[in-house]
């Protein structure tokens, strides 16, 4: 069976395009192949989060995974700081990685951008710890979005390098991987493109939002002064909240407001009230599977505590031959 890792930064909640995009496609996959999926809070540690912060931020994505049916009887789920062969992995990958190809790396040319004044040594080998957390299973598949392709790429390399310097092959290839042709993408609510934690509060909705603060980001979802002609090409703006009604609601609803839209008869006070209403309805499964899970301490300990014993496991069988390979061995 082969193997397939991906991970969530344990940034907060899961939004939407999590679980539409991501997720969805998880729980999928956790049937057919071996899965891993990692609540990456060493990853977060770039941003500097305090103690408390960063525990509840992996507990809270921790619950979320599983309200959104990440079975942990079928798939392995555990924190990545649990695991510490990823952090021993990723100094023996470090000792390979050069300073050319980390800075030309998009993603730190970002934060570089964004956060010039935490330019931190985390940032720039960011990739090194991501190829470290797919390759400490020898996973072959992983499934990421375009915004992640290049960090695969990278891994790749890294891995390659790995085998022709020690001239064996301890690592195969990981490859993008979606297990649905058509990977569904959630836009934002501020007509900006992507949903995501990162892009500002009025963005996204999450998981956990209740349906007063669900109908709130919606009726202040960015719209225009309407169309001015019929059948006009919808502005991007709009063209989101209809991609997300795509998602949520019924066929009948969506093409009801295409019609109105399209004859220039669309009020979007009611476009926004009914994508608020149905994107309630579509949540509110895992939002009460999420009141359930989170008052359960004892079987959240045992989640962790199995996917722990589970990824060490399969980590620890890597690490003990990269050692060999390497030369590390005991007298």
């Amino acid at each position: 069976m082969e193997t397939v890792v991906s991970g969530i930064r344990s940034t907060g909640n899961l939004h939407l395009g999590n679980y539409y995009g991501a997720i969805q496609n998880f729980v999928k996959m956790q049937k057919e192949y071996n899965c891993y999926f990692f609540i990456a809070d060493l990853h977060s540690l770039t941003t500097h989060p305090t103690p408390a912060d960063l525990h509840g931020n992996v507990k809270q994505v921790l619950i979320e995974y599983l309200a959104a049916g990440i079975d942990p009887e079928k798939a392995t789920i555990y924190i990545q700081s649990d695991v510490p062969e990823v952090a021993e992995l990723y100094l023996y990958l470090n000792m390979n990685a050069y300073l050319g190809e980390l800075e030309r790396s998009t993603s730190f040319k970002d934060k570089i951008r964004s956060q010039p004044d935490n330019v931190n040594a985390g940032l720039l080998t960011y990739p090194v710890l991501m190829a470290a957390d797919i390759i400490i299973h020898k996973a072959v598949k992983v499934p990421v979005g375009k915004d992640q392709e290049q960090h695969l790429e990278m891994a790749r390399t890294f891995a390659n390098r790995f085998n022709r310097l020690y001239n064996r092959e301890c690592f195969p290839e990981p490859y993008a991987f979606n297990f649905s042709s058509s990977l569904v993408k959630i836009p934002g609510l501020d007509g900006k493109g992507k949903m995501g934690k990162s892009e500002g509060e009025g963005n996204a909705v999450y998981l956990s939002d209740s349906p007063d603060v669900i109908r709130k980001k919606v009726m202040k979802a960015v719209t225009d002064g309407g169309p001015q002609t019929e059948n006009q090409e919808k502005p991007e703006e709009i063209q989101n909240l209809f991609d997300i009604m795509k998602v949520v609601s019924t066929p009948d609803t969506l093409e009801h407001f295409d019609n109105l839209y399209n004859s220039m008869n669309i009020r979007y006070g009611d476009f926004k009230k009914q994508l608020a209403e149905d994107i309630v309805l579509a949540t509110a499964p895992i939002r009460e599977r999420i009141k359930d899970i989170s008052t359960d301490a004892s079987y959240l300990r045992q989640v962790a505590r199995h996917g722990a014993i589970k990824a060490r496991e399969s980590a620890s069988r890597t690490i003990k031959e990269v050692r060999e390979i390497i030369g590390f061995r005991s007298f």
